[in-house]
């Protein structure tokens, strides 16, 4: 007996346990895909201890497509499995379409893992123009941007007007009744975010007088390198040791909302500049605050993106220009922070609506990926 494939799309992840933000954005994307196309898609679970081989291929089997944000969870923690699925994919001719959030940032080894995802898709969905750009960069994989589109960025998290009070929310609403000046700064914390390029900005605030208080609200990232070790030392040196508060991972939106809105500005000094992957700063960008952060690299960042662009052009985004120094965004923290700001409404769900829409683009709407005629067999 055959038949055709019973949904567009198999989305590959790691189910509702996995706390992270990868884990996140696949499951926001599957939901939303399936409001706008009801009984078109369906979740694959992939762990340690979840998706044997045959229950790959028979879910690979079900739909036109597969889509895999890789590498579904933390890096180190499931790897074979979706690659396993990717392979099956392809030989069972099903459209592979891979969604790539960055690539030069990545560590050397990181990037090692993602190489074969990449030569397996039909299709790769990225949401910068610099991120694209680097991958055209690179000489082993520049061939891979011929498959590349470009999407919106939706935010992972969204704020709620319902928060949950915090030790450290009470903490940051004192500091700023005793006239401290809290600076947030939101996601992981890695070397691709220059951590310590906002504790020199915090030291020139210092100095000023006007008592700064930065918060890394999230946790460093684990790998080879020494970031913590050197981030905290940085932090003795130039007199901050008391001025700087690591979060660590929050787990509740309502928490994490109330943090947020307990500061008095964010600010990113990005080397590589903003982009339109930057999904913490959209997050910061919908506590109402303003958010200072370096000016793109490229002129058309976001001109695939007209909702990202329009945080820009009302000023909820503050762009400083690329090869400022320390004093600079000193300097734009303080503005921002005389200026009035409105409250405009966040419409999360047409972020996610608008990248689910783009995205769906790319996945066949009848018969198979590579071929319409295929089908399943079934016993």
């Amino acid at each position: 007996m055959t038949e055709k494939s019973r949904y567009r799309a198999l989305f590959l992840g790691a189910g509702p346990q996995m706390q992270c933000g990868v884990g996140q954005f696949t499951r926001l994307l599957q939901q939303t895909f399936e409001e706008i196309d009801p009984g078109g898609s369906t979740p694959l679970t992939l762990t340690r201890t979840e998706g044997t081989i045959a229950e790959i291929w028979r879910a690979v089997g079900t739909a036109r497509s597969v889509v895999c944000n890789f590498p579904i969870v933390a890096w180190k923690r499931v790897i074979a499995r979706p690659l396993l699925a990717l392979a099956f994919a392809r030989l069972r001719k099903r459209k592979i379409v891979l969604i790539q959030h960055e690539w030069r940032g990545l560590n050397w080894m990181r990037r090692i893992t993602y190489v074969p995802a990449l030569w397996l898709a039909d299709s790769i969905v990225m949401f910068s123009p610099l991120v694209r750009q680097e991958l055209a960069d690179d000489w082993l994989m520049r061939g891979m941007t011929r498959k590349c589109v470009l999407a919106p960025l939706p935010p992972n998290l969204e704020t709620s007007a319902e928060i949950q009070d915090s030790t450290l929310r009470q903490r940051l609403i004192a500091a700023r009744e005793n006239g401290q000046l809290v600076i947030g700064h939101f996601g992981s914390i890695y070397p691709g975010k220059q951590p310590n390029a906002l504790l020199e900005i915090g030291a020139i605030l210092k100095a000023r007088g006007l008592k700064p208080l930065i918060v890394y609200i999230g946790s460093f990232i684990r790998g080879i390198d020494r970031v913590e070790e050197e981030f905290h030392a940085r932090a003795a040196e130039l007199g901050l040791k008391d001025d700087v508060i690591v979060s660590g991972f929050v787990a509740s939106n309502h928490e994490l909302s109330g943090l947020l809105g307990a500061a008095s500005a964010f600010c990113y000094p990005l080397d590589e500049g903003l982009t339109a992957r930057r999904s913490s700063v959209l997050a910061c960008v919908q506590s109402g605050r303003p958010l200072i952060v370096t000016g793109p690299a490229l002129a058309d960042e976001f001109d695939h993106h007209p909702r990202f662009k329009e945080l820009i052009d009302r000023g909820a985004i503050v762009l400083v220009p690329r090869g400022s120094d320390s004093t600079a965004y000193a300097d734009r923290i303080v503005s921002a922070l005389e200026r009035p700001t409105a409250s405009v409404p966040f419409d999360f769900d047409g972020w996610w609506t608008d990248a689910a829409k783009a995205i769906g683009a790319v996945i066949p709407a009848g018969g198979t990926g590579r071929d319409s005629a295929c089908r399943i067999r079934q016993s």
